[in-house]
């Protein structure tokens, strides 16, 4: 069911629809208010079908009532007020959110004074465990490029096998050559693969390597005794 806002014309014809009827159907209509689209078929009618005069008909057609009237849009529920065990609730756990954040940064900075690295915040050059498995353009280029080749060699193989056996048959050629290239194709693809697993290998052994930092110079400032205030010490500490 559709809910239309009145307009000016279709008030009039609720008012002239009440006069006649004697009813109170649409006591509270006035213009901007909700009427059912049933309602306002009802109205026009009933008050086209009363009236004799062709403009009469024509003030309380459908159409007129219609003109200028749009889907009517209930305003929406006023927003719930937050009660007070609510408000306090959310500032705990906001408090509780803001020092675990303070002592995982104060963690963080032990962890770095004493040599260790932190995953979370180090920019070391080794690869994290959750850095996804990089394929850039490079490698795509490269294994497009060993495609080619290996369809190059096969059709070489082939063409070779054909002309130094042209003194065959045709069918002992063809057999012959077909061969050829099958067997080269299993080798390329075998060295292929080959080349393939020993990447992955040797990238799985290149994240499986974990970053160590040593500390190999450190100065100690001493404010108690001014004269030796700096104090230099040089070694490798772990």
């Amino acid at each position: 069911m559709v809910r239309l806002t009145i307009t000016e014309a279709a008030k009039a014809a609720v008012d002239e629809y009440q006069r006649v009827k004697r009813g109170n159907d649409f006591e509270d209509a006035h213009v901007g208010s909700p009427i059912d689209h049933d309602d306002l078929i009802k109205v026009s009618q009933f008050l086209v079908n009363r009236s004799s005069d062709h403009s009469q008909q024509k003030k309380w057609r459908l159409d007129t009532l219609l003109k200028g009237a749009m889907v009517y849009q209930s305003r929406p529920p006023p927003k719930r007020e937050t009660t007070p065990e609510y408000q306090a609730l959310m500032k705990h756990l906001k408090e509780e959110e803001e020092r675990r954040q303070y002592e995982r940064m104060t963690n963080a900075e032990k962890i770095l004074s004493n040599g260790e690295l932190n995953p979370h915040i180090s920019h070391g050059t080794g690869p994290s465990a959750d850095e996804p498995d990089d394929v850039t353009y490079a490698d795509v280029n490269r294994q497009v490029v060993l495609i080619i080749n290996v369809l190059v060699s096969i059709v070489a193989c082939s063409v070779s096998i054909w002309v130094a056996a042209r003194r065959w048959d045709v069918p002992q050629r063809l057999g012959l050559s077909m061969f050829g290239s099958v067997l080269v194709a299993a080798a390329e693809i075998a060295i292929y693969f080959g080349y393939i697993r020993r990447i992955k290998e040797a990238k799985g052994r290149e994240r499986k390597k974990r970053e160590q930092k040593q500390i190999v110079k450190t100065w100690v400032i001493e404010t108690n005794e001014p004269s030796d205030g700096l104090r230099y010490r040089k070694g490798k500490h772990r």
